[in-house]
């Protein structure tokens, strides 16, 4: 297997070292944006039909997870063209 890969590791490094600001709209909607430390912001929303259904947990963990699921795509860009730009000023 090789060692070029994205690890569970780097995302929770980059997912523990974010802020992360959580906020409820229209009484059943949870919007959570996270900044990384770089800068780079992302943001997700989550919402339900009924207001009395509503748990604001349970909808920034929705969130966190497709920021998550985003994070993992983000970063496997960045290491692919990491290794093309490597793979082209090798020649």
């Amino acid at each position: 297997m090789s060692d070029i890969k994205v690890t569970q590791e780097q995302i929770d490094k980059l997912i523990n070292g974010a802020v992360v600001q959580t906020t409820t709209v229209f009484d059943k909607c949870t919007i959570v944006a996270v900044k990384l430390s770089n800068g780079f912001i992302l943001v997700e929303s989550s919402a339900c039909v009924d207001p009395e259904n509503y748990d604001e947990a349970l909808g920034r963990d929705i969130c966190l997870g497709n920021i998550e699921d985003r994070l993992w795509e983000l970063e496997g860009y960045a290491l692919q063209k990491q290794i093309h730009s490597q793979k082209n000023n090798g020649r």
